[in-house]
């Protein structure tokens, strides 16, 4: 078929058009929720879907600031997620190895049981967790904000499946230079799993940083608030009465920009190590 045939001219402006049309139906909530943290309230109540303030203001931030706990569930945010993530890079990727390469019994059922967990909707676990938590003394405390989601199942999975990817033979040929297993694993695999690792990294981040259910069961004293907690109680109105739609999506706003950032970031090198992954291959 000819490139300027009118019909695959049709199908190709056709095609442009459905995706910019889905393109902008996803971003539009995100346009709302920006022009409306920079609206006053009388502006925002008035009209809530309109992506230009009329004024602009930045009372919604002061309020943020100035009126809430923004501050300290931040630092509590940056805290949990940071360890959290270090955590699951660090014992997904051991764990995803030793059922790659490990030789024990049991093996297959403890890896079908992982996959088993991933299958496993966390809200049947909600109790469990509590009484688990409450039990072992660690509740309401950054522990039990920590401990229980510092692994996952889903990276222990992603893990495994890129380490029976790298040729056996590049590890064959460490153990005869004398590496052992943890060094074969840190200092020659681990290194070529960079695209994994990243990929993980940034779920890990993500998950962490916007994890609501967790810290809903974990803590309830607000000093121990994570964003997403602190997020909800602004949701449900805990300031006041009105709606308060500049100072809600101003909160969630800023707690949107890490979690961009870091995924921006970190494409860029993902994409990287992706290509150099393909020319070594």
């Amino acid at each position: 078929m000819a490139r300027n045939d009118p019909r695959s001219l049709a199908s190709t402006f056709a095609g442009y058009f459905v995706l910019v049309f889905f393109a902008l139906v996803f971003l539009y909530p995100f346009v709302i929720q920006i022009a409306t943290s920079f609206k006053t309230e009388p502006n925002a109540a008035a009209n809530p879907l309109s992506p230009i303030p009329d004024p602009v203001s930045l009372g919604g931030y002061e309020q943020v600031f100035l009126g809430t706990d923004l501050p300290l569930w931040l630092g509590n945010s940056l805290l949990v997620t940071v360890i959290i993530t270090v955590g699951r890079v660090l014992l997904d990727s051991m764990a995803g190895y030793a059922l790659a390469r490990l030789r024990f019994a049991g093996r297959r059922a403890l890896f079908s049981a992982i996959v088993a967990i991933i299958a496993v909707p966390g809200v049947v676990l909600f109790i469990p967790k509590f009484l688990v938590l409450n039990q072992l003394g660690i509740y309401d405390s950054y522990t039990a904000l920590i401990l229980p989601v510092i692994a996952d199942a889903a990276g222990v999975f992603i893990m495994k499946q890129f380490f029976e990817s790298v040729p056996v033979s590049v590890e064959e040929a460490a153990r005869i230079d004398g590496a052992g297993v943890f060094r074969t694993y840190w200092s020659v695999v681990l290194p070529m799993a960079r695209p994994a690792l990243l990929t993980l990294t940034i779920i890990s981040f993500q998950s962490s940083w916007n994890e609501f259910p967790h810290s809903l069961v974990a803590v309830q004293d607000p000093a121990l608030f994570t964003l997403p907690r602190g997020l909800a109680d602004l949701v449900s109105g805990s300031l006041g009465k009105g709606t308060q739609y500049p100072l809600k999506l101003g909160a969630a706003v800023l707690a949107t920009i890490p979690v961009a950032v870091m995924f921006v970031v970190f494409q860029r090198y993902f994409v990287r190590g992706a290509n150099e992954g393909s020319e070594k291959g």
